[in-house]
């Protein structure tokens, strides 16, 4: 996983976001259209469009658009290729924004991957991570 890695990468430019306010539906709407277009790169191999979706501080942990599509090609194989893709909750975890997203893989298994998000200074936002779960892990 590149949670504690990438997590630690930078700070959050939006911090305390759901203290001060949910995000709006156009946050909401752009969250999911930013992960979205991340996930579809990947289909397509796009490393540049994959890059350019992520926060600062994964662009700085990776230095290069192949070095970041390779990670996640070899570490996030789910996420590389998906077979369906779910949207769950958007919630607040320790002051960040996290969108829950299920997945399914080539075999049929079911993932959950939380993506912290970072709003940037310009209002637009980034994945800021990933953590991966095997659905079947995940105890409640």
């Amino acid at each position: 996983m590149f949670s504690a890695a990438l997590l630690s990468g930078a700070a959050i430019v939006a911090p305390g976001l759901f203290a001060q306010q949910k995000p709006s539906a156009a946050d909401r709407a752009e969250i999911k259209a930013v992960i979205s277009r991340q996930i579809e790169a990947f289909r397509h191999d796009d490393a540049k469009v994959a890059f350019s979706l992520a926060s600062p501080g994964i662009q700085q942990t990776f230095k290069t658009p192949e070095n970041f599509l390779r990670m996640v090609r070899t570490a996030y194989q789910p996420v590389y290729r998906p077979a369906s893709v779910t949207f769950l909750n958007l919630s607040g975890i320790e002051n960040e924004v996290v969108q829950a997203v299920q997945l399914s893989d080539s075999s049929g298994a079911i993932w959950v991957a939380l993506y912290p998000m970072q709003q940037q200074t310009d209002g637009s936002w980034k994945t800021h991570g990933c953590q991966l779960f095997r659905a079947d892990s995940v105890s409640t």
